[in-house]
């Protein structure tokens, strides 16, 4: 059974039942297609000169052999390579002699999937779904659950401080400001807090406010919950990682090729025992990931329907505060079925149609969820990001000034509106590891021996995407030196492709 998954959007605990089940009933579930070529315009990727890998490689040959191939280059695909540049640096403290060369293959613009498309958030949750967790799955796996989050956030965190890229990425650590809709909400919040800490979670400092107190503080009529977040401009700092990784070392070698959409993977019988095709030509590689999140089952169709990744489509408006926010006001926000956050005014955001002058204090707000007024299907198996729902469209633009009457004029007109697709699974967790042959529950890879694929983050990838390209990158590492793999003990075993099945995926 499916839960509704536009809950999973925002850190807000599953309660009652499904408000609908309609997998259950669709006869038809197609693959998912490849990205469309004419995405609607986003904040992150379109600000004149923030995407400055934005066409690399479209032009002049294709490489034709690698190690490695990754498709897909967003936080996933180039986390993994910076992951695999990483661990050939320190092997080659040690031994002296591991060579390892990677192509990575995008379809559109450098990280113009999801990564580039979506809140700009990076959110751990703190202590979110632990009751159901551990319900599920027992308390080792629901602190490894939480846990993950958390040791994400801090490593992009790491990166960030440690490279002195925290203007360069517009790092603000400001928290997460959750609005609670009412009080079997605050209850039952109440009690996944007290759960996870008797458990021994570490969930960092949490201020529970009362509705009067975010009345004067925010101006929304709302009790709520602050916990440790994070905001940030994600396609800046996946462009970082791969500066990063194609400078670390003279035995690591990185190729990217954008504007170059797979087409197929097939199997030679040769060293390398696959063939990547493109209508540019074919990269011969040893391994393959697929960093395609919800449009993985284009290439990898037992992946589709309801048992795999689904394609979904969120939408997001940027919209201009009417008024000066307090200081405490910029932290990045969530509940009532959406998210939002204003962008610091001191970052990269210098006007998009409103001269600077005019927003001296009034900054730009970035607003997605309310995926409820798309229809009955949540905008699920949607792989169109060249449109926006025009029903969506209105229900954002009224949220905020709905929510915070004295901060947004009503009617006002966003200054920029996009779509991107996430990928869902019924688990809510992403399958990580060996591409499996079915969703049977004695899933073989046998037939795919050599890909890989971490994908299916269920709009929740910023906080999980980076830890678990991490995982597949040490398991790439150890293919190439033939090796055993041996199990991350922080990676959540229901995590691992060869660990799930049609009842539990």
């Amino acid at each position: 059974m499916l839960w509704p998954l536009f809950f999973l959007l925002v850190p807000q605990i599953s309660v009652g039942n499904p408000v609908v089940n309609f997998q259950e009933d669709l006869l038809f579930q197609p693959l998912a297609s490849l990205p469309a070529a004419n995405a609607t315009e986003s904040f992150w990727i379109d600000t004149p000169g923030a995407n400055v890998l934005a066409n690399e490689g479209s032009q002049g040959p294709l490489t034709e052999d690698a190690d490695i191939c990754i498709i897909g280059s967003g936080m996933t695909g180039i986390s993994a390579a910076y992951h695999l540049a990483q661990a050939v640096e320190t092997i080659n403290l040690k031994e002296s002699h591991l060579q390892v060369k990677v192509v990575v293959l995008e379809a559109r613009e450098f990280c113009s999937g999801a990564t580039g498309r979506n809140g700009g958030h990076l959110t751990p949750y703190s202590f979110f779904n632990y009751r159901e967790y551990e319900g599920k799955y027992g308390s080792i796996e629901a602190l490894k659950s939480l846990q993950l989050e958390n040791r994400t956030a801090m490593a992009m965190v790491s990166v960030i401080e440690k490279y002195t890229l925290n203007d360069i990425v517009d790092l603000v650590a400001g928290g997460h400001v959750s609005l609670i809709s009412s009080e079997k909400e605050y209850m039952q919040l109440r009690a996944e807090y007290l759960a996870a800490h008797r458990a021994g979670l570490n969930v960092g400092e949490v201020e529970w406010l009362k509705k009067e107190d975010v009345e004067v503080m925010y101006g929304a009529s709302y009790p709520a919950v602050k916990f440790p977040a994070f905001n940030f401009w994600p396609l800046k700092f996946v462009t970082q990682l791969y500066l990063l990784a194609n400078s670390s070392s003279p035995q690591f070698s990185l190729t990217l090729h954008t504007h170059t959409p797979v087409t197929s993977v097939a199997p030679l019988e040769s060293s390398r025992i696959w063939s990547v095709n493109t209508a540019r030509g074919s990269v011969k590689c040893s391994q393959v990931l697929h960093a395609t999140n919800g449009y993985a089952s284009h290439l990898l169709p037992q992946f589709s329907g309801k048992n795999g990744i689904i394609p979904t489509r969120g939408q997001i408006v940027a919209v201009r505060a009417d008024a000066a926010v307090s200081e405490s006001w910029k932290a990045s926000w969530g509940g009532l079925d959406h998210y939002w956050f204003p962008r610091p005014m001191n970052g990269s955001d210098s006007g998009l149609e409103v001269e600077k002058e005019q927003h001296v204090d009034h900054p730009l707000v970035l607003l997605g969820g309310g995926r409820h007024i798309g229809g009955p299907a949540f905008e699920q198996f949607e792989t169109d990001d060249s449109v926006v729902n025009t029903a969506l469209g209105e229900e954002l633009r009224g949220f905020l000034p709905e929510t915070f009457p004295s901060m947004f004029k009503k009617g006002q007109t966003p200054e920029m509106e996009w779509t991107g697709i996430m990928g869902y699974t019924t688990m809510s967790d992403p399958f990580v590891g060996p591409v499996v042959e079915d969703m049977k529950a004695e899933a073989e890879t046998g037939l795919y021996a050599g890909q890989y694929i971490s994908a299916g983050y269920s709009g929740h990838g910023m906080p999980r995407a980076f830890s678990c390209a991490e995982a597949v990158a040490d398991m790439i590492i150890a293919a190439i030196q033939d090796k055993p793999w041996s199990p991350l003990q922080w990676l959540p075993e229901r995590y691992l492709t060869t660990n799930r099945s049609q009842k539990k995926n």
